[in-house]
């Protein structure tokens, strides 16, 4: 595509979407995703856009694939971070840079059909800040990792007071309002699915069904979700260390109960030499209960110790993009 080919009789005034997009080590799918992606958002009337492509330190070709995207079209941006930081930095980098009056978080992998963005896009006309997409049909998932999603936003929506509606990702519209209130929140600890939900705004939500890769592998492994999962635990909720308090205070009941049976058993029948099994048995546990609420109260202190740093979220090598021509 030559880049005179998109001038149109849009205005300047005309509201900008940018489609901000994290891309890491995702070379087989470039392609495809502008080949799907720039025809569907040409076909959203009354919109200019720009794709906002942030390389989250890829170690194959996908910045350079990327750049040669952006030189042939200059509604395509390139940011090329340092290294990678991960997907919640990247995703931060993505918004920071985004120009438009609306934003949209998408995902390289097309999981999430271009074709939707056209149904955000009208829901905002009728007067919401924020578009939610949902997804209602999950069958590309393997059955554990959909059991996982379903347990996962039950145990945080249980335990947290920000509430995060369940299969919801990150693809969603957003306009300027809120992207700006979300540059607010300081922590470099990110959790962006709790961030977006702690905003608010007025808030509608669209179903569809999410689709298979185009090619390629995810890079979310079990460990990483499992990982992922904490950090959401551990970053609108302090339950999961409050219950430490409950489980010591029920052992130490329990050790009061059994301390008064013993000395009213042995004034009633002399004393008795207990077992092994049963003091063995008796360290473990203790020994297990203060182990885990030392690694929960870990969890806590690690990210103070991350954020008391005020380290960046991410840095950037280079910005590649051309200027956009004036309509």
């Amino acid at each position: 595509m030559d880049t005179q080919t998109f001038t149109t009789s849009l205005s300047p005034t005309t509201p900008l979407l940018s489609l901000v997009v994290p891309f890491y080590n995702e070379s087989e799918v470039i392609s495809h995703f502008f080949a799907e992606v720039i025809p569907e958002l040409e076909r959203v009337p009354g919109i200019r856009f720009e794709i906002v492509c942030v390389n989250d330190g890829s170690r194959d070709d996908t910045l350079s694939q990327l750049v040669a995207f952006s030189e042939r079209d200059a509604r395509v941006r390139v940011i090329d971070l340092t290294r990678n930081f991960g997907k919640e930095a990247a995703l931060s980098a993505a918004l920071d840079e985004a120009r438009g009056d609306l934003v949209v978080p998408f995902d390289a992998d097309l999981q999430d059909p271009p074709r939707m963005i056209a149904v955000l896009v009208d829901k905002w006309r009728e007067g919401y800040d924020v578009v939610l997409a949902k997804r209602s049909d999950r069958a590309t998932d393997s059955t554990l990792k959909r059991w996982t999603a379903v347990m996962f936003y039950r145990m945080h929506n249980s335990v947290s007071e920000v509430k995060i509606p369940e299969n919801v990702g990150d693809f969603r519209l957003m306009t300027r309002e809120v992207v700006e209130a979300l540059k607010l929140l300081p922590e470099t600890r990110r959790f962006m699915k709790g961030l977006f939900a702690w905003v608010g705004y007025k808030t509608t939500v669209v179903e569809y069904a999410r689709e298979q890769r185009v090619a390629g592998d995810t890079k979310f492994s079990g460990w990483k979700l499992w990982n992922f999962a904490l950090e959401g635990f551990t970053s609108f909720s302090t339950l999961p260390m409050r219950v430490w308090t409950y489980v010591g205070t029920a052992v130490a009941l329990a050790a009061v109960l059994r301390a008064a049976y013993l000395i009213i058993r042995t004034w009633m029948f002399g004393v008795d030499v207990p077992g092994y099994a049963s003091l063995a048995a008796g360290v473990f546990l203790l020994g297990g209960i203060q182990l885990i609420g030392i690694g929960v109260l870990g969890e806590y202190i690690g990210r103070i110790y991350f954020e008391s740093k005020r380290r960046p979220i991410y840095l950037i090598r280079r910005r590649h993009q051309q200027e956009l021509p004036h309509a």
